[in-house]
């Protein structure tokens, strides 16, 4: 299973793996495709924000394959505080409320960090499921998270006037259906994908 999920998380490191992962669910960033014909804008993009965070949530595969073996720790301090902080950043030239992206983004990361800590303590436990592959870290493997980061930083900008209407819960758990479906997502992803969209409308 692991190692399945390790293949499609990899196919997100070429433009092929993106093209592959919107033909499964997954729309464009917003302004790049034809708007969809039911929905408002807002409730667009909430559903955008929900499968770039089941993306993020799958690159968690690549990740922990890229520090497998390594003495690099799953927990990386400095590098969430400079994605909290370059968010953030980004979040005020946007003119997005900057607790919004902070709450966003530090579910994200927690997310990605579980279902590292939960696949090491799989390959531990069952050797042959172990990745037999290290994509690069620094150039293969961050850069499509700053990708998704970005591009999940322009939906939430887009569907901020809806993260605060009392059906904003209805219409992620919608969202997160399909995006399940979709994806494909199995019940480690699935989990990682609750908590990586914990606090996105702030009532939850």
């Amino acid at each position: 299973m692991s190692t399945i999920r390790i293949r499609v998380a990899a196919l997100a490191l070429t433009s092929a793996g993106a093209a592959a992962l919107a033909a499964c669910g997954s729309s464009p960033p917003a302004g790049t495709g034809p708007a969809r014909s039911s929905g408002t804008a807002a409730e667009q993009a909430l559903g955008t924000i929900v499968r770039l965070a089941a993306e993020r949530v799958m690159t968690a595969d690549t990740v922990a394959a890229a520090k497998w073996g390594t003495t690099q720790p799953i927990d990386d301090p400095a590098r969430e505080k400079t994605v909290l902080a370059s968010a953030t950043a980004r979040a005020t030239k946007l003119g997005i409320d900057q607790a919004t992206v902070q709450r966003i983004f530090k579910d994200q990361i927690a997310a990605n960090k579980d279902v590292q800590r939960a696949l090491y303590a799989q390959w531990q436990t069952h050797p042959a499921t172990q990745p037999t592959h290290r994509p690069d870290l620094a150039t293969q493997v961050r850069p499509v998270l700053d990708r998704v980061d970005s591009r999940l930083l322009t939906a939430v900008r887009q569907a901020q006037p809806l993260l605060s209407r009392p059906d904003c819960d209805a219409l992620l758990e919608r969202g997160k259906a399909t995006a399940v479906r979709a994806m494909g997502l199995d019940t480690l992803h699935r989990d990682g994908l609750d908590q990586a969209l914990a606090h996105t409308c702030p009532t939850r």
